[in-house]
């Protein structure tokens, strides 16, 4: 199956299914959710056996126009792959927290508002998809927005809560400005290579007369991404939006935004990270400076934090210190050693298990003890230790505890660092992860060491009973054998 397909049929599927929401009678809205998830399962099944034009070169569409701005290659694969993992999840938790959902919406006695919820995230999916195979300047900004105008609503679906409200205002306001330093930025680089195409990017900038033009696009480029991946100095609105926003909203933001910034990210460094390119130092330098930066603010502001979901924002703000910090260590890699992006590749997959895993537990929280503050995870051990359990492999496989995903994650940064010799970068990055163990920490030492003010006991739903079992065996499993993701990127 041609690989365009991919996109196409996400995008139908969203249409189909919003027309279906709201055409079909229905008390419960929870089949919407089903419906995606079980089309984006089938997309990822066909994922694998999608090709490119360099497969089928004497086919008549391989010849078309649109390579010129679409390609599919096996890091393109792999974030498909990871945009539709993360949209599944994030579909089948938003299922099991609608009593929350519907409580804040437009009615809230039925569900007949929340309908659009399960819909949203798939338009973002196949945006997503889009961004990983960007091959052109214009087709990366068209589908990052995509993206971003799905997050405006997503974060702010929660109308009757002041929070949501206030979490959608700061993300639209901050996510215009970051857009108004894409295009910018990327005007600045047409003007100065005379192309948008990122394939012609090495030719073009060979033949430039004097870098500094092409350096301030670069900024403005890596200010406006900075914003979509949460690095310093752009990160101010994720901890308030991560607090206002849904649950489900908060780990898609978490995962499958970041992951999409950093495909992008690497798609538009990768031209100027050339071993001929006039500008490779100064920007691994910028990359260096930046990673330094997010790693010390998002670890230390994390530290006296006092409710979960604000605390995850600012550890989301660490964690794209550690890949940015992979890619200031820029190496192409051999067949004996990891390059930087299958080093960033590897660290996000891993991230995507941990992260959801917590964010299903912390849903299940707010939705049975009605809060998101660490003392309401106080004497879960007792109440239900086997949840208790699984929250705490997976918090400390976040920290970077050995025989967990985190580990190898972290292992693959700190090996980069040292290949290239940034001390400095490294020393903080160390500094950063000690940082961590504390204030991940702090919420195993609520559940199994401090009495619960609430003992009744958390029933689990089906769903997040089994996503949170498979997300914490995959955790473990692939920190002991990490070949399946690694074979994946190849």
């Amino acid at each position: 199956m041609p690989a365009y397909y991919l996109e196409a049929l996400t995008v139908t599927l969203g249409l189909v299914i919003l027309l279906a929401e709201a055409f079909v009678p229905s008390k419960q809205k929870s089949w919407v959710g089903f419906a995606g998830a079980i089309g984006l399962a089938l997309i990822l099944i066909a994922t694998f056996f999608a090709y490119g034009p360099d497969a089928k070169p004497a086919s008549a569409w391989a010849e078309w126009p649109l390579w010129n701005f679409y390609q599919f290659d096996s890091l393109a694969r792999f974030y498909k792959i990871f945009a539709l993992l993360a949209t599944i999840l994030v579909l089948l938790m938003a299922i099991d927290y609608r009593k929350i959902l519907s409580r804040y919406t437009a009615d809230p006695t039925s569900e007949n508002g929340t309908g659009e919820f399960y819909c949203l995230p798939v338009f973002a999916c196949a945006g997503m998809m889009w961004m990983a195979s960007a091959k052109d300047l214009a087709g990366a900004f068209v589908a990052l927005e995509l993206v971003t105008i799905t997050f405006y609503i997503l974060v702010a679906f929660m109308r009757r809560n002041v929070g949501s409200l206030e979490a959608g205002a700061k993300y639209l306001i901050l996510g215009a400005l970051s857009t108004g330093f894409l295009v910018y930025g990327i005007a600045w680089v047409y003007g100065t290579t005379g192309t948008m195409r990122l394939d012609l990017m090495p030719t073009a900038i060979s033949h430039i007369q004097s870098p500094i033009p092409l350096l301030f696009g670069i900024a403005l480029v890596l200010v406006a991404l900075g914003f979509k991946v949460g690095a310093f100095p752009m990160q101010m609105w994720i901890p308030d939006v991560y607090q206002g926003a849904p649950t489900p909203t908060t780990a898609f933001l978490s995962v499958g935004s970041k992951a999409a910034g950093f495909i992008l990210l690497i798609r538009f460094l990768t031209p100027f990270l050339g071993e001929t390119s006039p500008v490779r130092s100064q920007v691994l330098t910028i990359l260096l400076i930046l990673a330094g930066a997010t790693l010390l603010y998002g670890n230390l502001a994390a530290i006296p934090q006092t409710n979960l979901k604000r605390l995850l924002a600012y550890s989301s703000i660490a964690h794209a210190g550690f890949l940015i910090l992979a890619l200031a260590a820029w190496a192409p890699g051999t067949d004996s050693s990891i390059s930087s992006v299958d080093a960033v590749s590897f660290y996000l997959a891993t991230y995507l298990l941990m992260t959801m895993g917590v964010f299903f537990v912390l849903a299940q929280i707010r939705i049975h003890r009605d809060g998101e503050a660490i003392t309401d995870f106080n004497g879960l051990g007792k109440s239900n230790p086997l949840l208790a359990l699984a929250m705490t492999v997976l918090l400390a496989a976040l920290a970077g505890v050995p025989l967990t995903a985190g580990f190898i994650g972290k292992f693959f940064v700190f090996q980069l660092a040292a290949g290239a010799h940034l001390w400095a970068g490294l020393t903080i990055a160390v500094i950063a992860a000690a940082a961590g163990f504390y204030y991940y920490f702090k919420t195993i030492r609520a559940m199994w060491w401090i009495e619960a003010s609430d003992s009744s006991a958390i029933p689990l739903p089906a769903i997040s009973k089994i996503s949170i079992a498979a997300l914490t065996a995959l955790t473990i499993v692939f920190g002991v054998y990490p070949a399946p993701i690694l074979a994946l990127l190849k």
